[in-house]
């Protein structure tokens, strides 16, 4: 008999499943392996769990159908992992281990395995981790078999992967495993390179789901063989099957990036914690910047603090100096006296990061303060370049002649412009700079040497050799004025995210309100995470709550209003989803639930979705502690 996870999204389903084994079947199942089974009449996928001689099951047991390849690809643990955060989640198996487990690459997998390095590893070198008084220890504590648990705060232009790296080879040297997972593509060509400099070739993989499907197999593979023992990668990295798992670590963990865009919508950092849990492993989440969740990590004793002194911190920071770019006082000026001097002074490279990007990204008329909106959709309409037409950002619908509806007037003027039209402007200001851009569709890995002028977008930033003499932080207002649970946090990621490309000593100026930027002007992240997570407690919101968002059809969502639901559970809405044209309307309720009762809410979301299922009604929208809402 062989139990089988079925690859069935129906939340109704979501069980294992028992089945015969033929004895003519070759090749014979073994746990973790990939089979075909009838399942609802149709030939259906599913992974081999478990082997016996009983069952549970009262009739007569269907047949496996074919065993597609002998080689197990799910490991006990990761289906252990995968069935928590499904429950975690309000999600089923499946959908969790399509995350985990990679298509099949039948070339891939004939291939041998290769053995792994011969070579002796090399010796930990403490010298990166020297600033934090805490980080020889730390390393010292994972070379001997500990598991630390530890939230680190980075400094500028002390490359975070190769401490990080140092951590993965001490992990490595007590014969243990490490996961380190990175938010995008971009940083993982860098990591890459780190983890290759100190660990030598052949000791760790890459894993994204951005590669091409063979080479993102022949990694997933080669760890799964255990022919290599570290993992870098984005969050698809975060279930990799490491024998010994001896340390898991996320970059960067404020990144919306780590959140599964598909239900059950889960956090890559919240699997990692989970699986360091589970497998008793260490655990380092680092960052320029720190979330509330990793504060509250810290706050709960669960992990340490690892810091710098703070004489050590204003040092290693760029001072920061705070404009609110008005003129007299009077309205803020597109280019702040501050800044062209700054610039005019700066002696290398300068940054200027910009809240916006594309040319004209907001219009309105210029005599009576109308927005331009679409005809057709009622979108916002922007300009693209100079002389371009106008365009909706929603439906792409031009619009060559537009008048104003409220006044009739065709003078258009722009309250936000983007970094292509900063750019232009820039380059009349300082016409001895070459000035470049990176944001959007082009994003700069690298900027050019010299005294070069570059205008991103937040998170486009590209790294510069040696460090930016200064670094700009234009109109911080527009950052921080989203309706967001999370946009404080956000924002100053962002900005300690750019500011820490500065090279040592550098200058830095922001224009903004200095009564919302003394966190960037104190350089203490920390602090900032304190704060945000006593206003988080206060509200009863996440991480100190737990939060489900649940989104349907209005008539749907006001009996679920009406429902009793576990424990001391709170029912806020409904209120309408904004929609576009077009879309079809739905209504959002949020359940508020404290911490304990979280595992009771998820279940009944659970449940809701099985009932859902099988009696074919649509399946609920359900996202457990958004990263936005």
């Amino acid at each position: 008999m062989a139990r089988v996870a079925v690859d069935t999204p129906l939340p109704h389903l979501d069980r294992l499943f028992d089945y015969a084994v033929p004895p003519e079947l070759d090749p014979q199942p073994v746990p973790g392996c990939r089979v075909k089974v009838r399942f609802a009449g149709r030939a259906t996928d599913g992974y081999v769990v478990g082997l016996g001689e009983t069952t549970a099951h009262e009739g007569r047991l269907a047949p496996l159908t074919k065993v597609v390849s002998a080689e197990p690809v799910l490991s006990a643990e990761v289906l252990g992992l995968a069935r928590e955060v499904a429950d975690r989640w309000a999600g089923t198996l499946s959908d969790v281990l399509r995350l985990a487990v990679p298509p099949r690459q039948a070339k891939v997998e004939a291939r041998p395995s290769v053995p792994r390095p011969d070579d002796d590893l090399p010796g930990v070198d403490d010298e990166v981790w020297h600033l934090w008084p805490d980080g020889p220890g730390f390393l010292g504590a994972l070379e001997s078999g500990a598991s630390p648990r530890v939230v680190w705060e980075a400094l500028p232009l002390r490359d975070p992967a190769v401490a990080v790296a140092q951590a993965a080879l001490a992990t490595l040297r007590s014969g243990r495993g490490t996961v380190v997972c990175v938010p995008d593509a971009r940083e993982l060509d860098h990591w890459d390179a780190a983890l290759t400099s100190v660990l030598g070739h052949g000791r760790h993989v890459v894993l994204s789901s951005g590669q091409k499907p063979a080479e993102r197999y022949r990694s997933f593979l080669a760890v799964a063989r255990g022919e290599v023992s570290i993992v870098l990668g984005t969050r698809a990295a975060a279930f990799a099957p490491v024998h010994d798992l001896g340390l898991v670590a996320v970059w960067d963990d404020g990144d919306d990036l780590y959140v599964e865009p598909r239900a059950p919508y889960l956090h890559a950092r919240e699997v990692l914690l989970t699986r360091a849990v589970r497998e008793d492993a260490a655990v380092l989440v680092g960052g320029y910047a720190r979330t509330a969740e990793a504060q509250s990590l810290v706050g709960s004793g669960w992990a340490r603090s690892m810091r710098a002194e703070a004489v050590t911190r204003r040092r290693a920071w760029p001072r920061l100096d705070v404009t609110d770019g008005s003129v007299a006082g009077g309205a803020p000026a597109r280019l702040p006296h501050e800044v062209f001097a700054a610039v005019r002074r700066a002696d290398g490279p300068v940054l200027v990061q910009v809240p916006r990007r594309g040319y004209r990204t907001s219009l309105s008329c210029q005599d009576c303060r109308t927005p331009a909106r679409c005809a057709a959709c009622d979108g916002p309409l922007a300009q693209g370049g100079r002389g371009a037409t106008l365009a909706c950002r929603w439906c792409g619908t031009e619009a060559p002649r537009w008048t104003c509806p409220a006044c009739g007037s065709a003078r258009l003027r722009a309250p936000v412009v983007g970094q292509l039209r900063t750019a232009e402007e820039y380059a009349a200001a300082f016409p001895d700079r070459a000035v470049v851009t990176s944001g959007g569709a082009d994003v700069l890995a690298e900027a050019p040497p010299g005294d070069v002028l570059v205008l991103a977008t937040p998170g486009a930033e590209p790294r510069v050799e040696g460090g930016y003499a200064l670094v700009v932080l234009m109109d911080t207002w527009l950052a921080l004025g989203r309706d967001d649970l999370r946009v404080g946090e956000e924002a100053h990621r962002r900005w300690f995210n750019a500011l820490a490309l500065a090279r040592e000593r550098a200058a830095a100026v922001a224009v903004g309100d200095p009564a919302t930027l003394q966190g960037l002007v104190r350089a203490d992240p920390a602090g900032l995470a304190e704060r945000e997570l006593a206003e988080r407690a206060e509200a009863h919101l996440p991480p100190v709550a737990r939060v489900a968002v649940v989104e349907a059809p209005a008539d749907v969502v006001a009996e679920l209003a009406s429902r009793s639901w576990p424990g001391a559970t709170e029912v806020l809405g409904p209120v309408p989803v904004p929609t576009r044209p077009g879309e079809p309307e739905h209504d959002r309720l949020v359940l508020r639930t404290p911490r304990r009762d979280g595992p009771a809410l998820a279940a009944a979301l659970k449940d809701l979705q099985s009932a859902r299922s099988a009696a074919k009604l649509p399946p609920l929208r359900v996202r457990i502690d958004p990263h936005a809402f």
